[in-house]
């Protein structure tokens, strides 16, 4: 079932973003930009949780959570144990969520257009992990860029 496939790549790549957030040496990193780079590694995060919660966590999986997109962001120095916990909480939800989901679930229309289009569930949770992975290279280089002795 491509649900599992998905909830096993989900749970993978934010695996990987924990690791990117662990991996910088210099906390205060997380939060710097530099030149053309408009997003900071933590921002990045904190959109990436928010994005993952909204669309399959609030939308699919009924968890009440109500995003504040702007924040994601504005908000700077948040300590990294807090964005490692955000990032757990996160995993937690995408078992709960894909594990409700059916095979004609995902045939359905998503209950939302947020591409400005109807599209099927399955399509949405493929582009939302194209999502996760646009963002995962962006911190990974980030890190590597900005995070130098």
């Amino acid at each position: 079932m491509i649900t599992e496939s998905l909830k096993s790549l989900y749970i993978r790549d934010l695996n990987k973003l924990r690791t990117e957030i662990e991996a910088y040496q210099n906390e205060e990193m997380l939060w710097k930009t530099d030149k053309d780079i408009s997003n900071s590694a933590g921002n990045l995060c904190l959109h990436l949780v928010g994005n993952l919660n909204t669309y399959i966590g609030a939308q699919l999986g009924n968890s009440g959570y109500v995003r504040q997109r702007d924040l994601e962001f504005s908000l700077k120095n948040i300590p990294r144990p807090e964005l490692l916990e955000k990032i757990e909480k996160t995993i937690d939800m995408i078992h709960f969520s894909l594990d409700k989901l059916t095979e004609e679930d995902l045939k359905k229309d998503y209950p939302d257009e947020p591409l400005g289009y109807a599209m099927t569930t399955e399509y949405f949770l493929i582009h939302l992990f194209g999502h996760l992975n646009y963002h995962l290279g962006q911190i990974n280089y980030n890190r590597r860029l900005l995070d130098v002795d």
